[in-house]
């Protein structure tokens, strides 16, 4: 008789019968649409082509689900910041993010506005650990920007009076903002005009 050991060593080692990359972005474009707490697992089973067993064994549970379309959406946490931290001046890595926001907002082939803004606008108690892996997400990236600002400000790049944590607050302000807009049916267009407006009124050294 087969141990059970050796039985659940060979189904754990037994190769997935569907794409997965194809099946997160399933997954991600639905939450995106509908938002965490409304989707649910026969929703996502529905549109990723698997069975409830497939969706668990590959991806764990709906939470872990979503966190790695939020991965997924956003390219990497870690490749954000290694962006941000590289890019020639913080208003360069500022720009980068906001001009992302806008055309990620507006894209032909997704749902409008954003996925991390969008998808936790009202949650129970029970997603109380969903919300807060988003908030972890946009502060962490937000750091990165204040960090990029505050190294202008030491290299005399921006003022020495420019208010790191404002300025960076002020952009990821506006980039929620533009994802209600877009949600509502604001274009590319309207979106990227707004981009050209925040850093109009970036601080600038005097000549």
């Amino acid at each position: 008789m087969k141990s059970t050991a050796a039985s659940t060593t060979r189904r754990a080692g037994r190769p997935l019968s569907f794409d997965r990359d194809a099946a997160l972005d399933s997954a991600m474009h639905l939450f995106w649409r509908h938002g965490y707490e409304a989707t649910s697992i026969a929703d996502l089973t529905r549109v990723m082509g698997i069975m409830p067993p497939s969706l668990y064994a590959a991806f764990g549970d709906k939470r872990r689900l979503f966190l790695e379309a939020v991965q997924r959406y956003l390219g990497g946490l870690d490749a954000i910041e290694q962006k941000i931290a590289e890019a020639p001046t913080a208003h360069d890595a500022a720009r980068d993010l906001l001009v992302a926001a806008a055309l990620g907002d507006t894209r032909d082939d997704a749902p409008p506005g954003c996925l991390l803004a969008s998808s936790l606008v009202s949650s129970s108690t029970e997603a109380d650990a969903v919300r807060e892996s988003l908030a972890a997400i946009r502060r962490n990236i937000e750091a990165a920007l204040r960090a990029r600002i505050e190294r202008d400000i030491r290299e005399g790049i921006l003022p020495s009076g420019s208010d790191a944590e404002i300025l960076a607050g002020h952009v990821f302000a506006v980039i929620q903002g533009m994802s209600t807009l877009a949600k509502d049916g604001a274009s590319r267009t309207k979106l990227l005009g707004i981009v050209d407006r925040v850093m109009a009124s970036w601080p600038q050294t005097d000549p």
